[in-house]
């Protein structure tokens, strides 16, 4: 697993994501147990940093199950990893870091 989010942060930051940071929720009860969030230029760079991960991730056989985009947000399920990348707006609004760290603690 930690090699796995190691290679998405090394995509991210090769690409020029911002903020990136790994949250791992592993036996925290949450839908997954690492979630990866980066900030993104506009819409155009969230688009092209999900083809970069797929094709980065492709020869490690990592599956994409589910991709979700707007504008603002994108979501990638990896099944086990969530990635979220967000514009700068989005980020400091929806504040996905400290709803995680929550559930981390086990605060929620």
């Amino acid at each position: 697993m930690e090699n796995r989010i190691k290679k998405i942060i090394a995509v991210l930051d090769e690409r020029k994501a911002e903020d990136i940071e790994a949250i791992d929720l592993t036996g925290k009860n949450y839908l997954v147990d690492q979630v990866v969030i980066a900030t993104t230029l506009n819409a155009k760079h969230a688009y092209s940093l999900v083809n970069y991960l797929k094709e980065a991730l492709k020869g490690d056989g990592e599956e994409f199950l589910r991709i979700d985009e707007t504008d603002d947000w994108t979501i990638v399920d990896l099944g086990d990893i969530l990635i979220h990348l967000m514009s700068e707006a989005y980020r400091e609004k929806y504040q996905m870091e400290e709803f995680l760290a929550e559930i981390k603690k086990g605060s929620l």
